[in-house]
């Protein structure tokens, strides 16, 4: 491949880059000629893609099909105030531009699916994996493996976050390390279970670093091992990985050779904030309006709040009884069996699954609020706080 010259203008801006013995005026030619495809404008694609546009990466690919919210300003920095409202990747645009006018900017405002995976991740030299659910991790990893390109990977949880540089020639993907997906509900997601706000930062960083070296050959990537990165004691830890030859994907004798329906994989439902009804029972749940009507009429089923301290002290809906998912095995004795119980969380996920336990043990006459507090705050009284 014939690499692109290097402008009078970016021989400035990239001085500090041309000086490095290891980089020099080849290595930033490299730089310039690669395709990076971000899926996720969010917390770690943020500072991913800033670095990324700063050393001059020629072209970032965006894939996101989310609107800035207030609540994402607290980590992610590509986005301002003014931006809330807008699709995240038209406020990514807008900033990376500004940083870098050189960098062309690709934007897929949509979903990445098995039908749109393939073809989007051919175009683009190196993947940067930013999702923040589950169904996306593995439909990249396997977009990866099957068009060969590496796959340099992250994610956060609250005060801890990992990294590591998956699907290259040689090394094992992320079904190797992750077989199988956790249970529906077990892992709550960064809205569920908050996230510090400087932590995407540091992984971000972690995983333009490893996509500056796969594009440019240099040092020893973490393809083959996982860090492992806890804020509170700041301290690291490396995991020794293994291609598993066994793997369905990257193994000797793979069984998956195209993309699957990843959501049905991962034991979710398509609308992660829908939770669907159980055993066919149409009134599992019930939405905010129903039972702010029935409350209007004087009626007052049990509301049990099973979000967590902290949350609860955020925001609650009048008389709730808070019970923590974690604690209502332990003190389901606390409710009547008999009674009726509107369970509610921050998004229904959470109260979906404590409703199907309830249910099962006898309190036939519990129910889920569906969309939980947040639509409550979104349809019936925007006094509620958000969060």
């Amino acid at each position: 491949m014939t690499l692109p010259e290097l402008t009078r203008e970016e021989l400035t801006r990239y001085g500090r880059h041309l000086v490095l013995p290891d980089v020099g005026v080849d290595g930033q030619r490299r730089l310039k000629a690669a395709r990076v495809l971000c899926v996720g404008a969010g917390g770690l694609g943020s500072p991913v893609t800033m670095y990324l546009a700063a050393a001059g990466v020629g072209t970032l690919g965006l894939v996101d099909f989310d609107t800035v919210d207030s609540s994402n300003l607290q980590r992610q920095i590509l986005h301002a105030t003014a931006d809330v409202g807008r699709p995240k990747v038209e406020s990514a645009r807008d900033r990376l531009t500004a940083l870098n006018p050189n960098v062309v900017i690709e934007l897929h405002h949509t979903t990445l699916t098995s039908a749109n995976a393939l073809d989007l991740v051919a175009r683009y030299d190196v993947v940067v994996d930013g999702a923040d659910n589950f169904p996306t991790r593995y439909l990249v990893n396997d977009a990866c493996v099957l068009t060969g390109r590496p796959n340099a990977y992250g994610a956060i949880f609250r005060f801890e976050g990992q990294a590591s540089v998956f699907a290259t020639k040689d090394g094992p993907c992320y079904r190797c390390l992750f077989p199988d997906p956790p249970p529906p509900g077990l892992v709550p997601s960064c809205a569920e279970a908050g996230v510090f706000g400087v932590l995407p930062g540091l992984v971000g960083t972690i995983q333009a670093t490893e996509t500056l070296k796969l594009i440019m050959g240099l040092g020893e990537t973490l393809a083959g091992r996982l860090v492992v990165y806890d804020a509170l004691r700041m301290t690291f830890r490396e995991l020794k990985l293994r291609k598993d030859p066994e793997c369905p994907v990257c193994g000797t004798h793979p069984t998956v050779r195209a993309l699957i329906d990843y959501d049905a994989f991962c034991g979710r439902t398509p609308q992660a904030h829908e939770p669907p009804t159980v055993n066919g029972d149409l009134d599992f749940n019930i939405s905010v309006d129903d039972l702010k009507a029935r409350m209007d009429r004087g009626e007052q089923p049990l509301l049990l709040d099973v979000r967590e301290y902290v949350e609860h002290q955020i925001v609650a809906l009048p008389g709730a009884l808070l019970i923590p998912m974690g604690e209502l095995a332990a003190r389901q004795q606390e409710l009547d069996p008999d009674g009726e119980i509107v369970v509610y969380c921050h998004h229904g996920i959470r109260s979906a699954n404590v409703t199907a336990f309830l249910r099962h043990n006898g309190f036939s006459h519990a129910r889920n609020l569906q969309g939980g507090i947040d639509r409550w705050a979104l349809r019936i009284d925007p006094t509620v706080a958000r969060y």
